[in-house]
């Protein structure tokens, strides 16, 4: 193991009677990839303030080593509401920004003619020499990119003015640009789609070079990513070396281990107490050694049984019709997200909906319930179809109000796969003990909060289930649940999500975009399509998606035959376009290159024009690629 950035030891943490960390330690090596899980509540997050230095342990310490910067995203991450994104972004560069501020005050002074303009020229040279030094201009194009490809397009807007996901990935990319020697992500996949996840695990294992502590519950992102993973369980650490699949293997490992050694410590009293009844007076030193040694196995704990939530939704009978998009077009803010889809949902069915932030899902589940109108085609809910909906933003509950408040609406009892069961019996099932009933909403962690939006939820029952990111801050245990939960579903469900091992799971279809508002159904789960997919840079020039079956719903298209002349651009437009993207890859090199900033950037305007122009084209040519690859696929 190399030399470690930071070494934790005997850490302790309480609030109140509940012990979170009880002598945590561990160390973590320059360069090294860790993960941590545990249930919701448990302290992960704690563990990661006190290991970045924002919270103090009740005892231990951390030592890291000499000139250790480490920088942490937390789940509510607080930002400069004034700023704007790319300010915000590059605010994590203490001394660039400083020698950048002393750039500009030198520059308006000179451009004002302002004193003494040889001093001014002179800090003007020094704040530019202590840019280069400490990055260039260059770190200003590279937040730019890093926000483009964390799906922040409006750079130049106010980060007040921004959602709550929009300022996450904002906080994400300041992180990641500041490359700290270690970086502790908290949750860092929520509010990101499949495709940034993707990116984000590349610049992870490609491009950043400080040590990581991944906090997180996306199992794909844990078995690609990380080396070492970290349980936290009733103020404990269990390490095991590898990813996701290795810690299941070694948890069962252990689990199995503590059983073994229980059923040992059993079989030993059951030995001893009867020796004990049948020589009631022993007196011997030997009797009384071993009288000690049973009375110690007496005193020993058993280990604790983890418990895991046990969510179960009640399916009404289903209709001939479950749900019918006809020709469905919809549109927001003049933009249209999605052109004349037909989809019908069979009984059985588990739809996963994926796509890039914005892309319309969940303006197409607003549509469905029929909070929003569509722009054209029509949505057809069967007569007995009765919708279960979780909101992306829980919506529903009362941040002031206890968890038993906000699932009871004053009733003693509700009603629960099948059954009448008592309110309090009923939150158990959720893991809500009954001081944590009491608790007010507003003080729970995401994940509880999801658990209370499930256990509100699940109280009905219903034959078609809309779950909006349902899998956001949610533990491994609570996943595992709720998958079975929707594999043994009597009805149908639509799930928006960007956890692909969730979609591996339960998805029997999926729905993806495939550009210029056309949306596709790929049958199977998350893996299968992403092996019949368009590859990236074709997935917006093709309309016809992959061989599957044939589904009822679809209509046969009118073939219409190519042109000799269409047939012969068809031919050019590959090579055409490999062209123009190679010279969107040349600019964008240059404009990344920090020769081009050292002398003020003259150039750096023309550049960016040059490069705009080149992209229109590649896109141009893109479209017309798939114009005519669909006509010739009729």
């Amino acid at each position: 193991m190399s030399t470690p950035v930071l070494d934790a030891r005997e850490l302790t943490k309480a609030y109140g009677p509940q012990v979170v960390l009880d002598g945590v330690s561990l160390a973590i090596a320059s360069g090294e990839r860790v993960g941590l899980l545990g249930l919701n509540g448990c302290g992960k997050s704690t563990l990661g303030k006190i290991l970045s230095g924002q919270e103090p342990p009740d005892g231990g310490e951390v030592a890291l080593r000499r000139g250790t910067r480490v920088e942490r995203l937390g789940q509510s991450p607080e930002l400069d509401r004034e700023a704007s994104a790319v300010d915000a972004v590059l605010s994590g560069l203490g001394e660039w920004q400083a020698a950048r501020r002393r750039y500009d005050r030198a520059s308006a002074a000179l451009e004002s003619g302002e004193g003494d303009a040889d001093g001014w020229l002179r800090r003007q040279a020094d704040a530019a020499r202590d840019l280069e030094l400490h990055g260039g201009w260059e770190l200003m194009h590279r937040a730019e990119a890093m926000l483009g490809q964390l799906g922040v397009a409006a750079t130049s807007r106010a980060v007040g003015t921004m959602s709550g996901g929009e300022q996450r990935r904002i906080a994400l990319a300041r992180v990641l640009l500041c490359a700290p020697d270690l970086c502790v992500l908290d949750e860092p996949t929520n509010h990101l789609d499949v495709d940034t996840i993707e990116w984000l695990e590349d610049y992870l294992l490609e491009q950043f070079r400080g040590a990581v502590l991944l906090i997180t519950h996306d199992r794909y992102l844990l078995d690609r990513v990380v080396q070492r993973t970290l349980e936290l369980s009733r103020g404990r650490l269990h390490a095991y070396e590898g990813g996701y699949q290795a810690y299941l293997e070694g948890k069962a490992a252990r689990l199995e281990h503590e059983a073994r050694v229980e059923q040992n410590r059993q079989n030993f009293l059951r030995t001893e107490l009867e020796w004990l009844r049948r020589n009631p007076k022993a007196r011997t030193t030997k009797a009384r050694a071993r009288v000690e040694r049973a009375e110690t196995a007496l005193a020993q704990k058993a280990p604790e049984r983890e418990r895991q939530a046990k969510l179960e939704l009640s399916a009404s009978r289903s209709g001939k019709t479950i749900l019918e998009l006809h020709g469905l077009t919809l549109e927001r803010g003049g933009l249209r997200l999605m052109e004349g889809l037909d989809l019908f949902l069979s009984e059985g069915d588990r739809l996963g909906v994926i796509g890039k932030n914005g892309c319309g899902k969940s303006t197409l589940l607003a549509t469905i319930l029929g909070e929003l109108k569509p722009a054209a085609g029509r949505v057809v809910l069967g007569n007995n179809t009765r919708i279960a909906y979780l909101s992306q933003t829980r919506e529903g509950l009362d941040g002031e109000a206890s968890v038993l408040e906000n699932v009871s609406g004053g009733r003693t009892q509700v009603e629960y796969a099948g059954k009448e069961l008592d309110v309090r019996a009923y939150l158990a099932r959720f893991l809500f003990d009954r001081d944590k009933q009491r608790q007010p909403v507003a003080s729970l962690s995401g994940g509880e909060r999801t658990r209370v939006a499930l256990a509100k939820l699940l109280c009905e029952e219903a034959n078609l289930a809309i779950l909006d990111e349902p899998t956001n801050d949610l533990d491994v245990s609570t996943l595992s649940a709720l998958e079975e939960m929707l594999l043994g579903f009597g009805g149908s469900a639509i799930v928006v999500t960007h956890d692909r091992y969730f979609l591996d799971r339960i998805a029997t279809a999926i729905l993806a975009p495939a550009g210029d508002g056309r949306w596709h159904r790929y049958e199977g789960d998350y893996a299968h399509y992403t092996a019949v997919r368009p590859p990236p840079a074709a997935r917006t020039r093709t309309e016809t998606p992959p061989p599957a079956e044939p589904k009822a719903e679809r209509t046969p298209r009118r073939k219409r035959a190519l042109t000799y002349a269409d047939r012969l651009e068809l031919e050019r437009l590959p090579e055409q376009i490999e062209a123009a993207e190679a010279t969107v890859s040349t600019l964008e090199a240059e404009l990344a290159d920090p020769a081009l900033y050292k002398d003020g950037g003259e150039d750096v305007a023309a550049k960016t024009a040059e490069l705009g122009a080149a992209r229109e084209e590649a896109e141009r040519l893109m479209a017309r690629w798939e114009e005519l690859e669909t006509k010739a696929q009729g």
